[in-house]
C-alpha cells in the first residue's frame, strides 16, 4: 500500500473532561444535556490520525450533541471502572458501544491497568502455573504477552483465549446492564466477526470476538451495526489521515476517514430506526 499523509504533523485532539471522570476525552467538548448521544470504544472510535472521527460526523446526522468517550486501546475495564462515564451513558438518548477486542481486560490469567487497558500489569498464579517457563517481567503490553503465550504453547494458549472470551461476554453484559436504556453495539473492523484471518493478534479490531458472542448480547440491546471495511476504503482513507513519518506504521493499522464516514451514516440510520 502506498500513500501520502495529509500533512507531516500531529492532530490536536482537543482533549477535555466530562463530569467527575479522571479520563481525558477527545473533543470538542459537548454538554451531556439528556438529548446527547454517548459513544464508547477504543482507538478506532477515538479517531487516531483521523481529523473528524465518526462520532463527530454522527452529531451532524443525528441532530444532537455526541460525546466521544472512547479511549485509546480501551478494553471494557476502563468504562466499568468509571462511574462518571456510566452516568453520562445512563442519561443519554442512546449509547453506542464499539465492540473492542477481548485482550485488554483483566481476567483469571492476568491483570491490566485499570485505565490504560493495553498495559499488562501482572500474571496470576493460574497463568504462572500454566506457563512456568515464561518470565513475565519481559512483557508490558497485552498483545505482546499473548504472542509469547501462543509461541510457547498453542494448546495452553487456547485455554487463555477461552477465558478471555468468557470474561468479555460477562463484562459486556455487566456494562450494558449498568448503562440501561437504549444501547447500540457497533462492530468496526476490517473483517467480519467469524471471518478467517492470517494472524488474529496482528489483525484489526475485535480480537477473539465471534458472531456467537455478539448474538448472545442481541436480546440486551436495541440493535447491532456491523461495519466491515474493505481494502479500497482503507486505501482511500490513508490519503486523508494526519500523521508524521514516525507514525506511518501505526497509521496503516487504522481504518481511516472513509470508513468513519460510512460508520457515521450507518449508525445514524440505525438511530432513526429506533
Amino acid at each position: 500500500m502506498t500513500f501520502e499523509p495529509l500533512a507531516a504533523t500531529r492532530l490536536d485532539y482537543l482533549h477535555c473532561r466530562h463530569g467527575n471522570s479522571k479520563l481525558l476525552f477527545r473533543g470538542p467538548k459537548r454538554r451531556a444535556d439528556g438529548n446527547h448521544i454517548a459513544v464508547l470504544g477504543g482507538t478506532e472510535t477515538y479517531g487516531k490520525f483521523t481529523e473528524t472521527p465518526w462520532p463527530e460526523m454522527l452529531e451532524q446526522l443525528a441532530a444532537g450533541p455526541t460525546l466521544n468517550l472512547a479511549q485509546m486501546n480501551a478494553g471494557l475495564d476502563v468504562f466499568l471502572n468509571d462511574g462518571a462515564v456510566q452516568d453520562i451513558c445512563r442519561h443519554a438518548r442512546v449509547t453506542v458501544i464499539e465492540m473492542s477486542g477481548a485482550e485488554n481486560l483483566s481476567n483469571r490469567y492476568y491483570a491490566v491497568h485499570p485505565r490504560r487497558n493495553d498495559r499488562f500489569l501482572r500474571a496470576s498464579t493460574l497463568l504462572r502455573s500454566a506457563f512456568p517457563e515464561i518470565d513475565f517481567t519481559e512483557y508490558n503490553f497485552t498483545r505482546h504477552l499473548l504472542a509469547g503465550l501462543r509461541a510457547t504453547s498453542p494448546e495452553r494458549f487456547a485455554d487463555v483465549v477461552a477465558e478471555l472470551k468468557t470474561a468479555w461476554a460477562a463484562r459486556m453484559k455487566k456494562l450494558i446492564g449498568r448503562i440501561g436504556g437504549r444501547v447500540l453495539l457497533l462492530w468496526l473492523s476490517d473483517h467480519a466477526p467469524d471471518a478467517p484471518v492470517d494472524d488474529p493478534l496482528r489483525h484489526g479490531n475485535g480480537l477473539f470476538i465471534d458472531a456467537a458472542m455478539i448474538d448472545s448480547l442481541r436480546p440486551l440491546v436495541s440493535g447491532v451495526v456491523e461495519i466491515v471495511a474493505d481494502a479500497d476504503e482503507r486505501k482511500r482513507g490513508m490519503d486523508l489521515m494526519v500523521f508524521d513519518e514516525m507514525d506511518a506504521p501505526a497509521a496503516t493499522e487504522m481504518l481511516g476517514p472513509v470508513v468513519h464516514k460510512r460508520a457515521a451514516r450507518e449508525v445514524a440510520e440505525a438511530l432513526r430506526a429506533l
